[in-house]
């Protein structure tokens, strides 16, 4: 009789302990929808936890605006007769004489095959002196040349030709199919050629950004934007330096999702929806679909109009709230945009932590009658 009264107090016990504890000390993925809303300004909390409309998705519907400026857009395109610093030329002199200045015996020609211009863009030509290159097409450093010349021999005829050489350059580097540096030639003159020239991007075009640095200002643009868009193909110059990367940006899946990690972005925009396919989906024995909640830092001004306030100083703590058994829950989740840095969280449902308690409570008894035995 007092073994059976023994075991009756420790099993009495044990529920009591389990009862009180069932709500905080069981195993869970995360806070309730109860505790989420108790983090709400409303219940003395420093978050705004909103549920989202039609003007919450406008408002928020806010994307990185990459492009190039006016600078970038406005430069014209480098004619390719145009003579740079590094450049390589080739010039022939005739001189019609039998025993010329420049030319051997016999001959009445003379080839200069590799004439480099210098870094101030000048050259050296026997006989015509130091000479401005630099900036002069072919056809107007031959004047030149010719007008030098004439002076020592009777009506020279002079052929010059430009040759691409380091002057006229870019540098490409990062996933690009060939890194490198590439000369700046008819074909090659504005940045889809260039990029084309050397084997085209070795990432996904939805996620590669493009990014051109010039005498010390920089410029960025995806690489969908600038086939579709002609303004953005800019006209290269020397000098200039292209940079090919992957976006990285990215949210946190937590929950009751299929995956729980940090989901990089696999296009430019992502709504809720795609954010929730991408991790596989809510956990079907878990998740409760009316408590989708996605936690963010919101700049003032775009907390302001999702709030409809003027009194909001700095980044403010919003928790978006997305109820996919709504009418209108599913399209809300499509227009809803996520943004980087933001944590996507869905609670479990209910009668998850109630399974939980029961099965705590059913392995307890069992254990308690093992005790029981064994005091038995």
């Amino acid at each position: 009789m007092k073994a059976m009264t023994s075991r009756r107090a420790l099993l009495a016990g044990l529920s009591v302990v389990l009862l009180g504890s069932a709500s905080c000390g069981l195993p869970r993925s995360g806070p309730t929808k109860r505790e989420i809303y108790a983090g709400s300004t409303l219940r003395e909390g420093d978050a705004f936890v909103v549920s989202v409309n039609d003007h919450v998705t406008r408002a928020t519907a806010v994307q990185p605006a990459l492009g190039f400026s006016s600078a970038f857009q406005g430069a014209g395109v480098v004619g390719s007769d145009t003579i740079n610093p590094g450049d390589t030329l080739a010039l022939t002199i005739w001189e019609n004489v039998d025993d010329g200045l420049l030319a051997q015996k016999g001959a009445n020609a003379t080839q200069l095959t590799e004439v480099q211009v210098d870094g101030a863009g000048y050259i050296f030509v026997p006989y015509a002196g130091r000479i401005k290159a630099a900036g002069n097409s072919p056809d107007a450093l031959r004047r030149v040349i010719t007008e030098k010349l004439d002076a020592q021999t009777p009506d020279p005829q002079v052929s010059v030709a430009r040759v691409p050489g380091d002057g006229a350059t870019v540098s490409l580097m990062g996933a690009i199919g060939g890194q490198g540096v590439y000369a700046i030639e008819r074909p090659t003159r504005t940045l889809s050629a260039m990029i084309a020239r050397a084997g085209g991007v070795s990432i996904k075009p939805e996620i590669a950004k493009i990014t051109v640095k010039r005498n010390g200002k920089s410029g960025t643009v995806w690489l969908k934007d600038l086939y579709s868009n002609p303004k953005m193909d800019i006209a290269l110059r020397p000098g200039d330096v292209i940079l090919v990367e992957e976006d990285t940006r990215a949210f946190t899946s937590l929950g009751a999702t299929g995956a729980q990690a940090r989901v990089p972005f696999e296009t430019q925009t992502l709504s809720a929806l795609e954010a929730i396919a991408t991790v596989g989906g809510l956990s079907s024995h878990l998740a409760d679909p009316t408590g989708v909640f996605v936690f963010r830092n919101e700049p003032a001004e775009i907390a302001a109009a999702v709030l409809g306030r003027n009194d909001l100083i700095g980044d403010q703590r919003l928790i978006y709230v997305l109820d996919l058994t709504e009418p209108n829950g599913i399209f809300m989740a499509r227009d809803f945009a996520i943004r980087d840095g933001d944590t996507v969280y869905v609670t479990e449902a209910p009668y998850v932590q109630w399974q939980k308690m029961l099965s705590a409570l059913t392995g307890s008894v069992g254990t308690a009658n093992s005790l029981s035995n064994i005091g038995d």
